[in-house]
């Protein structure tokens, strides 16, 4: 990458936004500019790791216990630690597509152009109907719980009939995050994700108090070690852990947003995201199922004897899910505008080997995410428009419906699988082909210079000694594919065996 002095700093020369304005070319900041460039800049990446870990760390951590009781202590470990590891893996391969488009310009309608362009309407379907269905399940679960955590503030309040209506708590939580839903990018959230991840963080620490304390002995099941349930309810539990790993939809998002998304940078997030959820889902599960055993619920949380901590720590879900109802509604309204945009598309225009590639620069764009003129802009109506009709249909089914269960392992089976295993190993497979020109054209840029720094193997598989070696790049193709084969099993066996468990009960 080519750089400017600036003092004992070294920044970009090809583009330096300084007091908001772009400036390209090289030359000379002083010692102070580029010390706030820094700092501005080390605060960014520290806010994005924050949101990422609240992209991955949701309300899924409550369901741990009760999908450990079918599983076992040691097979539900392992499964917990396995889907992390595999939907890191797709966090990793779609920072690695994003490296063919343009800076800023990321996202799964964008890549499905350059691979299957006439797929791309089903994929953004999908997304957009699984971050439909999740924005739903948050705004349910506010109406459940809101009533417990009024009367466990005061008893008296259960004798106010309007503060106990899980339609009133829905109505006015839709008036909190219907400004957060509004908001254009993801970064603006950021300081609520902080918010989000001290509520997540009190979770655990409660969980993890009742287990230390040893009050709900009492109430204890039969433990399952090494032994499980069945292979039924150890397989519809399985989405469930699936699920609670899908932040795909937002990572493209992330990787637009964020001031140094090198390989590197990028790989060091997924890895410290996935496996400090992991972490988290495994002591949850672990402490939450010992101290209940097979009777534990599907919500950990709502089995304590009612008192002042778990009191809090059903606003700290309320919290929770609140700030992570905007998170949803960001991917689903891009995709229902991706969905909107699209046409048939002649296959020969984006397989030619003269067609040009989405990715005319390697690393910058001149216009930043989301900037009127961008290729991602949506207009003022437009984005209100849409925006609006997701309000409004997630209040309505929210209002009329009382359980989403059902759904919901449909949509983790369906929507979950899709996003975290299928789409990202399908689409680096296709665009990592050799024969692929945007591939090519990434590899002469790379050798060109452009790339230095940010080489297309830097991270997971060696930095830049994965050069010298085509064989490696072949077995990340492989396991591309493999990932994307994996999902597709998953996908269907799930679905069946949902659909046996719930008919049996």
């Amino acid at each position: 990458m080519r750089t400017a002095p600036t003092g004992g700093l070294t920044v970009p020369a090809d583009l330096i936004e300084v007091e908001g304005r772009a400036r390209s070319g090289p030359f000379l900041l002083s010692r102070e500019e580029g010390s706030g460039i820094r700092r501005k800049s080390q605060l960014d990446e520290q806010c994005h790791q924050f949101a990422q870990h609240e992209y991955v760390v949701g309300a899924g951590v409550l369901a741990m216990p009760l999908a450990l009781s079918h599983m076992g202590i040691l097979l539900g470990t392992f499964v917990i630690i396995w889907a992390g590891a595999t939907a890191a893996f797709g966090l990793y391969l779609q920072a690695r597509c994003a490296r063919y488009l343009d800076r800023g310009s990321a996202s799964f309608a964008a890549v499905s152009k350059i691979t299957y362009p006439n797929a791309a309407v089903v994929f953004d379907a999908a997304i957009a109907l699984k971050c439909f269905g999740v924005g739903i399940s948050y705004l349910i679960i506010i109406g459940d719980l809101m009533p417990g955590v009024v009367k466990g503030f005061s008893e008296r309040a259960g004798g106010v009939d309007f503060l106990v209506d899980r339609h009133f708590w829905v109505t006015a939580f839709m008036l909190i995050v219907i400004p957060l839903s509004f908001l254009r990018r993801l970064d603006s959230l950021k300081y609520t994700s902080v918010i989000a991840l001290i509520s997540i963080g009190y979770l655990v620490i409660l969980v993890l108090a009742h287990f230390i304390k040893g009050d709900t002995m009492q109430d204890r099941g039969r433990i399952r070690v090494v032994g499980w349930g069945g292979a039924i309810p150890t397989l519809s539990s399985f989405p469930v852990m699936v699920f609670a790993y899908t932040c795909h939809q937002n990572m493209f998002s992330i990787l637009n947003e964020i001031n140094n998304n090198s390989h590197y940078r990028t790989t060091s997030m997924v890895v410290a995201s996935n496996g400090s959820a992991s972490f988290i889902y495994v002591l949850v599960a672990i402490t939450g199922y010992l101290s209940f055993g097979n009777n534990v619920a599907d919500n950990i949380v709502g089995m304590y004897v009612p008192s002042i901590a778990s009191t809090v720590g059903k606003a700290a879900i309320v919290i929770l899910v609140m700030f992570s109802y905007p998170l949803q509604v960001h991917p689903c309204r891009a995709s229902i505008d991706a969905v909107l945009k699209w046409r048939p598309t002649k296959l020969t225009s984006s397989a030619s080997p003269n067609s040009s590639p989405a990715r005319a620069m390697p690393l910058l764009a001149s216009k930043k995410p989301g900037s009127p003129g961008g290729s991602d802009y949506m207009g003022e109506t437009k984005f209100a428009a849409i925006t609006t009709v997701i309000l409004v249909l997630s209040y309505v089914v929210a209002m009329t419906v009382t359980s989403l269960s059902t759904v919901l392992a449909y949509v983790g089976s369906t929507g979950s699988t899709a996003i975290s295993f299928i789409l990202p190993g399908l689409f680096y497979y296709k665009i990592s082909s050799p024969d692929s020109p945007h591939h090519q054209r990434l590899m002469k840029e790379d050798d060109n210079g452009y790339g230095e720094g940010d080489s297309e193997d830097e991270g997971l598989l060696g930095g830049s000694a994965i050069k010298s070696g085509d064989w490696r790049r072949k077995i990340l193709r492989r396991l591309s594919l493999a990932l994307a084969f994996y999902g597709l099993v998953v996908m269907i066996v799930c679905l069946v065996t949902n659909t046996f468990f719930i008919v049996a009960h």
